[in-house]
């Protein structure tokens, strides 16, 4: 018999293409929703009071009853998984209501800020493709037009009965919500959907152009929570929490509500921040957490002084801007409560950084990253990749500084929070977030143990004759001057300097400010370049819906030629002629000598402030 030769040795072989398989490639069976922040403390605990409301106290067995009713009405309208539900109500119980109903349907809900005018929620409503916009009846004369024009239906809340008939009989009717809740048949549970599926699009101040909106997921949301109460926050089922943080704003959304509703603590509800009133409350509820932007922070230091009243602070959580520590100190020494900072932004969900409730505050800085987040420093000159700069003794990348802490460059993060990226704006998207890292804008500094120190802004730096001035750093130093409540540090056009540093100040309850002498108290505590030359004493400043100073407006006013007589400022003439040192000083010095332009400057920071988007 013959055979056939052994055919030849085969090559070795090489990577095959292998196909699609769902089990590893697909979205998988998992499900997880926000809702259950509600659904589940309901559940468990129904008798607990999750709200309180203008002198009522709402148990999360009644809330959860009741968004369950809201959830069918919007199930009857359309909604369902994948819709777009948008939202213009305060800080009032038919916030969650809506907001968890929506969630519950697997539906998107769009948050939308209370003081934008019909045209910019026109301009939501059309950017989000809203299927429905659910609008609260303080609202309505914004709001109705702003969904016409978009072709938006609209649903109220909060409008009296007697008027909705009213309206009605004058051919103007308004849905209402609470009606429809009535008539609906409530849903059973909460819908499962995937971790990775959108849960919130939540739009930017669009300081920079038009609003983009950062759409959120469930994983990135829920994961955020319990990150923080596991590791950053000491928050307890019978702790009582301030409410009055903008629930349309990320912060208040998962610090506050997202974050007390897992736990089962109680919200003292406050639908426009009034530090009076809100002092008033917090005592008379027996508050326990107070967590607010800076702004709010001195409101409250100032209503302090004119009660002895105090409510049982254990904590209080600060995010949204820089908290200068002379405030810091200021309210600890008013309420005894610590006052623990963190940094985040719409896109990191929000938190990426925390002082932590179990560690020594580090006053001045933003704490450490959150557990599962990565946070670093980067050139911020490079824009088209992420090159990291390195900490000394920690290992990192090349390109450190000596001292322990990076050179200061750009903060760039990664991790879970990160959303998925800005809706319909690719471009925008892949620009935010190269090599993976989210590129915050903000500059800073990483320290050997991971300590995050925020300087500023990238956009709201100043450069004055060539130097770089951070506005953040200043203002830690004005907020020391007695008298200063609340200081914000801005850059005005200036044909000789490029840009001049201007501060403006609202004083203390009765204190009465000198601006030539806050002018020469900033010359001896800060470099030449770096002092403001003109100072404005106002009864208040600029502030936007979640407690930001708006210094793109405080820049406006004062830009016009005449302005600068108008206000109430000092202004130091321009000096015939400026000494040229050898290098920018690296702290302030004891002369006034302001420094000529050179080209490059690297200024290194002479405190270490801090800023919290």
């Amino acid at each position: 018999m013959t055979h056939a030769p052994d055919a030849a040795p085969s090559a070795p072989a090489g990577p095959t293409a292998t196909p699609p398989d769902p089990a590893v490639d697909g979205p998988g069976y998992g499900t997880l929703s926000i809702a259950s922040m509600l659904a589940e403390t309901a559940r468990r605990f129904p008798d607990r009071t999750a709200l309180h409301f203008m002198g009522q106290a709402t148990t999360y067995g009644d809330l959860w009853d009741r968004t369950r009713a809201y959830a069918g009405a919007l199930a009857a309208r359309g909604i369902g998984p994948g819709s777009r539900v948008a939202m213009i109500v305060p800080n009032v119980p038919d916030f969650p209501r809506v907001y968890y109903a929506t969630l519950a349907l697997g539906a998107v809900v769009v948050p939308v800020h209370l003081l934008f005018r019909t045209d910019e929620i026109e301009f939501v409503l059309r950017d989000a493709a809203a299927d429905v916009v659910v609008v609260a009846a303080p609202l309505l004369a914004d709001a109705a037009p702003a969904a016409a024009r978009a072709g938006v239906p609209l649903v109220s809340v909060l409008v009296p009965a007697a008027t909705a008939r009213q309206l009605a009989e004058r051919g103007t009717p308004v849905a209402r919500l609470e009606d429809e809740a009535d008539a609906a048949t409530p849903i059973a549970r909460h819908a499962g959907v995937n971790p990775l599926a959108a849960a919130t699009i939540l739009y930017t101040s669009g300081t920079t152009g038009t609003p983009k909106g950062a759409v959120g997921s469930h994983l990135a949301m829920v994961e955020q929570v319990h990150c923080s109460l596991i590791d950053s926050f000491d928050l307890r089922p019978d702790d009582v929490v301030y409410g009055g943080l903008p629930f349309f704003h990320s912060f208040g959304q998962m610090a506050v509500l997202n974050m007390a509703f897992r736990r089962g603590a109680s919200i003292v509800l406050l639908p426009r921040f009034d530090p009076d009133e809100a002092l008033e409350l917090l005592v008379a509820h027996g508050a326990t957490v107070f967590t607010a932007v800076p702004t709010n922070f001195a409101g409250m230091v100032e209503a302090a002084r004119r009660t002895t009243a105090r409510p049982p602070l254990r904590f209080a959580v600060s995010g949204g801007a820089a908290l200068p520590v002379a405030l810091l100190e200021a309210f600890e020494e008013a309420f005894g409560a610590q006052v623990h900072e963190g940094y985040g932004l719409t896109e990191t969900s929000p938190s990426c950084t925390f002082n932590v409730t179990s560690e020594p505050i580090r006053p001045g800085t933003v704490g450490r990253p959150i557990w599962g987040v990565d946070v670093a420093v980067a050139v911020a000159e490079v824009e088209d990749r992420v090159e990291l700069l390195g900490v000394p003794g920690s290992g990192s990348e090349s390109g450190s500084a000596s001292g322990g802490v990076s050179e200061l460059g750009e903060i760039v993060v990664r991790g879970h929070n990160l959303m998925k990226g800005y809706l319909g704006r690719p471009d925008a998207s892949a620009a935010a977030v190269v090599d993976g890292w989210f590129r915050t804008g903000d500059l800073g500094t990483v320290d050997a143990d991971g300590i995050v120190t925020i300087v500023d802004r990238k956009k709201d730096m100043i450069i004055r004759n060539g130097y770089n001035v951070y506005p953040t750093e200043v203002e830690a130093v004005l907020a020391r001057y007695p008298g200063v409540a609340l200081a914000a540090v801005f850059g005005v056009p200036d044909a000789a300097r490029g840009q001049e540093v201007h501060a403006a100040i609202v004083p203390s309850y009765g204190a009465d400010i000198d601006p030539d002498a806050v002018v020469a108290y900033m010359r001896e505590h800060v470099a030449a370049y770096k002092y403001p030359r003109v100072v404005h004493v106002s009864a208040d400043l600029p502030l936007g819906p979640s407690g930001k100073v708006l210094k793109r407006e405080l820049t406006a006013l004062h830009t016009a030629p005449a302005s600068a007589a108008a206000a109430t400022s000092t202004q130091e003439p321009l000096p015939t002629r400026e000494p040229t040192p050898p290098h920018e000083p690296t702290s302030a010095p004891a002369s006034t000598q302001e420094p000529t332009p050179i080209p490059t400057p690297t200024p290194t920071p002479t405190s270490t402030p801090t800023r919290e988007p």
